[in-house]
């Protein structure tokens, strides 16, 4: 009987360690790919991924979260192909030479 427990224990672990992100349905698949690198390489526990319209298309934002100064929030498509860094030291706000401060904001697809 003892042995049983401990199968089903473990058992119950393994799924636990397996779950799935929480990511907003609809996300494209690429997007879903980049959110699970960046949830394994982030260390900030308030890390997230916003969603904005710019520039006529929607954009990501890969914010790393509040643990580190000076840290850069990396801006894609929803194609995946990199437009740019945000913040950091210099304090950044332009992607494809206009402020970001134009983006409108859509939704938060992914939180930590």
């Amino acid at each position: 009987m003892k042995k049983i427990f401990l199968l089903l224990v473990l058992i119950f672990a393994l799924f636990m360690s397996c779950s799935k992100l929480d990511i907003t349905k609809g996300t494209p698949k690429c997007v879903d790919t980049k959110i699970e690198a960046f949830n394994n390489a982030t260390v900030c526990r308030d890390a997230k991924v916003d969603e904005y319209t710019f520039q006529g298309g929607t954009v990501y934002v890969f914010d790393q979260g509040t643990c580190g100064a000076d840290m850069t929030s990396a801006v894609i498509d929803s194609d995946c192909n990199a437009l740019g860094n945000l913040g950091g030291f210099t304090g950044n706000m332009t992607i494809n030479g206009e402020n970001f401060s134009n983006a409108t904001y859509v939704k938060t697809v992914w939180n930590k």
